[in-house]
This record gives C-alpha cells, sequence and structure tokens, in this order.
C-alpha cells in the first residue's frame, strides 16, 4: 500500500510593496492566492492526485499583516472524502524584529481530485482510505522549511525552474532564518559556493530548509538547501545547497553588531 503524509505544510513569505494596498498592509487577494497554493500543496502531499480547489469557507480576515512583515501559511488536511479534501490553512504575521506573531486569517478550502487523460473517476481510489505515516521533514533541525511551487514563469527554456529564481528563494529563505535568529535588520553580504545538482520540473514542489550554522558579531552564514518532489509520486530528488552571509546594518545601512548573544 502506498502511505502518504499529512503533516502541517508552511509556505513562508514576506509582505513585499508589490503586494500591499493603499493602506500598506497585504492585499487579501494576494493573501488568498497563498492560502489557495499551500492548500493545494498539502492536498496533493495527502491523496498524491491532481487536485482543483471547489471552494472556500469561512476566510475572515481578523488583522492585518504589515509591509515588511513576515507571512507564515500553515496548511493540513483536516478532513477526507471519497473524492474531496478539506483542508484548514491559517495565516499569521510576525514583526521580524521583535518575533512577534499574530493570526491574520483562516479559512477551508475544498479540494477535489479529479482523474487524469488516462483514468476514470470511478478508478479514483477514495481518500478516506488512504494510510498515513509521519509527515516528510527535509531537515528535522533546520531553523526554517518552506515550501513552494514552480510554475511556468519560474521555468527556462527547458520547462525546469531557472537557476536565478531558484537562487531568490533560497536566499530569501536565508534571509527570513537570519531574521527570526537575531531580530535585526539584515542584508545579504556574499553568497558562497552554490551547487546546483538537479533540476526540478514545472508543477513540481520546491522543498526548502534553512539553518544558522555561524553567528559573528554582525554576521552570520545560513546554509539552505532545496530540494525537488513531484507531485504525484512524491519522488524526492536533492537539488542545490548554499551558504548565505547575512549582516546586520543600521538605519542607513552601515553594519552593526548583534544586540545580543544569538547563540
Amino acid at each position: 500500500m502506498i502511505h502518504h503524509t499529512n503533516s502541517t505544510i508552511h509556505l513562508t513569505d514576506i509582505v513585499f510593496p508589490r503586494n500591499t494596498n493603499h493602506h500598506e498592509t497585504l492585499f487579501g487577494g494576494a493573501a488568498l492566492g497563498y492560502m489557495d497554493k499551500v492548500a493545494f500543496i498539502a492536498a496533493t502531499r495527502y491523496g498524491r492526485r491532481s487536485f482543483v480547489t471547489a471552494s472556500c469557507d469561512k476566510v475572515d480576515f481578523v488583522k492585518p499583516a504589515y509591509k515588511g512583515n513576515i507571512v507564515d501559511f500553515a496548511a493540513k488536511v483536516i478532513h477526507a472524502g471519497n473524492r474531496s479534501l478539506q483542508v484548514e490553512v491559517i495565516m499569521q504575521a510576525e514583526n521580524m524584529l521583535t518575533n512577534e506573531r499574530h493570526v491574520c486569517t483562516r479559512g477551508i478550502f475544498n479540494m477535489v481530485a479529479v482523474p487524469d487523460k488516462a483514468e476514470k473517476a470511478a478508478d479514483i481510489k477514495p481518500l478516506s482510505e488512504i494510510e498515513l505515516t509521519p509527515g516528510i521533514h527535509a531537515e528535522p533541525d533546520a531553523d526554517l522549511r518552506i515550501v513552494e511551487l514552480v510554475f511556468a514563469d519560474d521555468t527556462n527554456h527547458l520547462g525546469t525552474l531557472f537557476g536565478g529564481h531558484g537562487l531568490s528563494l533560497m536566499a530569501k529563505a536565508g534571509f527570513i532564518a537570519s531574521a527570526r535568529k537575531c531580530q535585526e535588520v539584515m542584508v545579504l553580504a556574499s553568497v558562497e559556493k552554490t551547487n546546483f545538482l538537479a533540476p526540478i520540473a514545472v508543477g513540481g514542489i520546491v522543498d526548502l530548509s534553512a539553518k544558522v550554522v555561524r553567528v559573528g558579531r554582525s554576521s552570520m552564514t545560513v546554509k539552505v538547501k532545496m530540494w525537488g518532489e513531484e507531485l504525484l509520486s512524491g519522488k524526492r530528488t536533492f537539488c542545490a545547497d548554499s551558504d548565505f552571509i547575512m549582516v546586520a546594518v543600521d538605519k542607513d545601512g552601515k553594519s552593526k553588531p548583534f544586540k545580543q548573544d544569538s547563540d
């Protein structure tokens, strides 16, 4: 029997100006887009089927996420029927300088499994009969674990993740991990050797882990690793790794020592 996972899936990002409204808070439509994406990943990892979003329920925006906040979207399957899953998604915003967090919204996404061209609906095994195993953890002791999807706009002419976009995702993970570690404004100072070992095709899951491996007076090194995961088979491939040197800066953009020991 094929075993599947039902661990909580995290999609983490930063509220940049392009996703804010005139109040400088995360645009509600962008938040819904993030929530739908992570619900899709959670459903696919659970059922290893092609899913579409049928509806979403009880999405109440209770608090905003401000420009510069870290936003975390946590998704988990809470109910499985014959052909559909209910995925609960909780969005939290985090002040990267204080680590204070608050729940912004939560909602239920109803995901329906659809047969591919070679299948009939009657051939799809009921989702409620899936036997589950512990969740996938790229690096159990990582400071940060996040997932993303590879869309067509993220690929090169070969239909695989463009290296530049992959580096951007890895750098973002390095930034979030370093900011959480020291609660300072961090900037990328340098990137040590990056190894690209395998491609990730369009439609695949990008699974990232980041861990702070060195802390100095005003800088730290974050090791970021990237795996690719096939949506339907669950096959995972180690794709890339790199060390990112992150530096704390003051309001003038000059290097400054950490406020406290970050050990």
